[in-house]
């Protein structure tokens, strides 16, 4: 994002050839990923109104974001959760995350697809399905699991589809997708961030945060985001925490001495590759000076579910069987129903 806001300081670049940039991107790669439930028609517009202000509007000055398809924006978009049943439905007024990214400059390219109701449509649903967006799949290996209900979001910063995104959580959908699909995903505590004009899932729990590519990127889109909702009474607790700009908090040695266990009865052993890239990891996490704790087991490890298998409902069952992971990868394949789920309909996508 940093690079992308030089680059239109110095004159090389300007808000719509970058719109149309990742429109092409989403044209041309998300009918394999179903990662993007709606395209604005509007991007274009709103892309040359910013191109053609005096100056800046501010820090997403131009970026292209995507958004969950639980967040309402008063356009000729839809904010449907994934379902039939509200897609006639069009809000008659911006959320309040929508209107402060457009406040900030930035471009919102559409919707992102997801769990249907966030996951709240049964115990049993299928990790990124929804009846108007189909499957999302994983950009790094497309039968595996894009985890999770803002799956669509973090499928969509994996495969630069946007700048970066917004999520929402109400447990692990946006930090287990993030994950998933190797992208950064921050969950603010309750009343950081307002929740007025989100489709609601368990108000006591739920967030929006955002999902990006680098730190510095989540950082900038969270200043953007916090602040006092009068649509969200929980933000009221934030009054005189929140910050507009949570770059001064990154630090290049925040490492250095902090301890981080290792756990590995469980999560290690099931492929050599991951194994490695898992090795890697520690090892750049010990040379920038943290002390690794290796091993660091975890007793109840096994009773634990598989990431990605199980929905946020479901949290708790005996861990399955990699087997019927495997099995359950197939059926993402083959396109059968499997026992944990519907697949996803390639025939159900948004327009």
């Amino acid at each position: 994002m940093t690079e992308l806001r030089g680059r239109m300081d110095e004159g090389r670049l300007d808000a719509e050839r970058l719109a149309r940039h990742y429109l092409d991107r989403i044209e041309r790669i998300d009918p394999l990923l179903h990662a993007v439930i709606e395209v604005n028609p509007d991007a274009l517009r709103e892309a040359r109104r910013l191109d053609a202000g005096q100056r800046p509007r501010g820090p997403l000055h131009g970026m292209p974001v995507l958004l969950k398809d639980l967040v309402e924006t008063a356009d000729r978009m839809r904010a449907t959760a994934g379902s039939l049943a509200l897609e006639g439905l069009r809000p008659a007024r911006d959320a309040t995350v929508a209107a402060r990214l457009r406040a900030a400059g930035a471009v919102i390219l559409g919707k992102t697809n997801l769990s249907e109701w966030a996951g709240g449509m049964s115990l049993t649903h299928h990790a990124g399905w929804s009846a108007r967006g189909g499957q999302t799949r994983n950009p790094y290996k497309l039968d595996r699991s894009p985890n999770e209900s803002s799956s669509g979001t973090a499928v969509a910063a994996a495969a630069n589809l946007c700048v970066a995104g917004i999520g929402t959580e109400t447990n692990g959908s946006i930090i287990d997708p993030a994950s998933a699909n190797c992208v950064v995903g921050v969950k603010p505590t309750v009343g950081l961030v307002g929740r007025g004009g989100v489709i609601p899932g368990v108000p006591s729990q739920d967030s929006v945060g955002p999902i990006a590519r680098t730190v510095r990127d989540a950082a900038i889109l969270l200043g953007v985001l916090v602040g006092i909702d009068d649509r969200d009474p929980a933000t009221e607790a934030s009054r005189g925490h929140f910050h507009r700009d949570y770059t001064r908090f990154l630090d290049a040695e925040g490492l250095r001495g902090a301890r981080i266990g290792v756990p590995r009865t469980v999560y290690f052993g099931y492929s050599d590759h991951a194994d490695e890239i898992a090795e890697r990891a520690i090892a750049t996490l010990r040379a920038a000076g943290a002390t690794v704790v290796d091993p660091a087991d975890i007793p109840t490890a096994e009773r634990q579910p598989v990431a990605g298998a199980h929905d946020e409902g479901s949290r708790g069952r005996d861990r399955p069987d990699p087997r019927a992971d495997a099995a359950h990868a197939g059926g993402l394949r083959s396109g059968r129903r499997t026992a944990r789920g519907h697949p996803g309909r390639d025939d159900a996508r948004g327009s």
